[in-house]
Order: structure tokens, then sequence, then C-alpha cells
């Protein structure tokens, strides 16, 4: 049961650090830059895939005790759900936001 809880914990925060860089402005959630570029979006949501990646590893090595091997398939489907997860923020900055704006 508590796997579960810690599951479902780590698909909201997954879903959080998805939409980080196209709700906030700053880099990282940290340093208030003027202009942050399309592809400085990109490269933070690059990073913090790659830190729900490694923290995933991490909880199944907590749970389980150990990692189990993947092959490339894997490692295609967690990129194309971390996408998934990022579109209500991609959708948000780049459409919704000038909707919102001109009401």
């Amino acid at each position: 049961m508590i796997n579960q809880y810690s599951i479902f914990i780590f698909l909201i925060l997954s879903i959080i650090a998805a939409n980080l860089p196209w709700l906030s402005d700053k880099l990282f959630c940290v340093k208030q830059i003027t202009r942050k570029s399309g592809w400085l979006r990109w490269f933070e949501w690059m990073s913090w895939y790659a830190v729900v990646f490694i923290s995933g590893f991490a909880l199944e090595f907590q749970t389980m005790g150990t990692s189990a091997a993947q092959d490339w398939e894997f490692y295609v489907v967690t990129l194309c759900l971390f996408v998934v997860f990022a579109l209500p923020g991609f959708i948000y900055h780049y459409d919704l936001k000038k909707i919102l704006k001109f009401r």
C-alpha cells in the first residue's frame, strides 16, 4: 500500500516538473532572467526530465531493492510520457497566455 502512494506522489511530481519550464520565467525556478528563450526552456525541460528519470530509478531501487534492466523502448516511452505531461504548460505558455492577455 505504501508503494502505491509513493508512485502516485512520484507521478504528481513528474507532472509538476514537466510543466515548470513553461509556467515559470525563472531559470530552474531559482534565478530570475529577463527573457527566457525557447532553447533555454527546452534545455530546462530536458534537465527536469533527467532529474525525474534518475529519481524514478532511485525510487525503484529503494522500494524493490534492485533496478530492472531495460531496453531502449523503455527510455523512449518515458520520454514520450514526459512530453505528454508537459503539454498543459506548453499550451498555456504559447497559446493560452496570449488569448487571456487580450481579454
